[in-house]
């Protein structure tokens, strides 16, 4: 009878023992699981830290790609500005250029004109003094020669309109240097102290005859007229270059 009793209690400590080792077991094993979890709850934590802030800095990185495009749209805007008006200032110096090259080129034409004419003056001049004589007497007076003579001598008289032999033969000379200048003009101008302008006109219209008809001196180079002498009297030949053609030049150069 002892021995059944003595296995059932052996049986019984046996089992009481597998129970007590599967138990501290198992606990190692919870213990360990806990572990790995606590361990895995912390990558976790970790994982969503660093992705909150991997999210963050991508926020942050888009807002300066968005920044950096708005400041790039915004100098692209401005380079096209100012490339507008560079060809605007560009296209601005190359009409003021030309325009200032024209006008340039207008003023050459006028200063030729001039030097052309004061080159004209100079060659009347010297010939006037050849062909007058030494005790003509000349003058040179706002770009014109100034051949002048008394009344008397081309008239016989103050109020004469006839040409004397000696008033033919200066009227001769006159006609002579009018030819060898053919590119001038002539002013033929009585002059009257007293405020008859009548008498005065008709003299200097009897030389302008006398040009024309005798020694064939075009109409259109000559202007007669009486005026006023201030002082004095007497008949002036203002031989010039062609004022109204110099004129007429300088109007056409302005109008380009």
């Amino acid at each position: 009878m002892k021995h059944p009793l003595l296995i059932l209690a052996l049986l019984i400590f046996t089992c009481l023992s597998v129970q007590a080792q599967r138990k501290s077991d198992l606990l190692e094993e919870i213990a360990q699981l806990k572990m790995q979890l606590d361990s895995v709850n912390d990558q976790v934590f970790d994982a969503r830290k660093n992705e909150k802030v991997a999210v963050a800095k991508a926020e942050s990185f888009e807002t300066q790609v968005t920044e950096l495009q708005n400041a790039n749209n915004t100098l692209m805007k401005n380079l096209n500005s100012f490339a507008e008006v560079s060809n605007k200032n560009s296209n601005m110096v190359t009409t003021a250029m030309a325009s200032l090259e024209a006008k340039e080129n207008q003023l050459k034409a006028i200063k030729d004109a001039i030097a052309t004419n004061d080159s004209t003056t100079i060659v009347v001049l010297t010939n006037v003094k050849q062909t007058m004589g030494e005790n003509a007497k000349i003058a040179v007076s706002g770009g014109a020669v100034v051949v002048s003579s008394d009344l008397s001598s081309l008239y016989g008289s103050d109020t004469g309109t006839t040409l004397t032999p000696e008033g033919e033969a200066w009227v001769e000379k006159i006609a002579n240097i009018l030819i060898a200048n053919p590119s001038t003009s002539v002013t033929i101008e009585g002059l009257s102290m007293t405020g008859d302008l009548e008498t005065p006109a008709k003299q200097s219209m009897t030389i302008a005859a006398a040009l024309q008809n005798k020694f064939a001196i075009a109409s259109e180079r000559m202007t007669a007229l009486g005026r006023d002498g201030n002082l004095k009297e007497g008949v002036q030949v203002n031989i010039h270059p062609d004022f109204n053609k110099f004129y007429l030049m300088v109007r056409e150069q302005m109008k380009n």
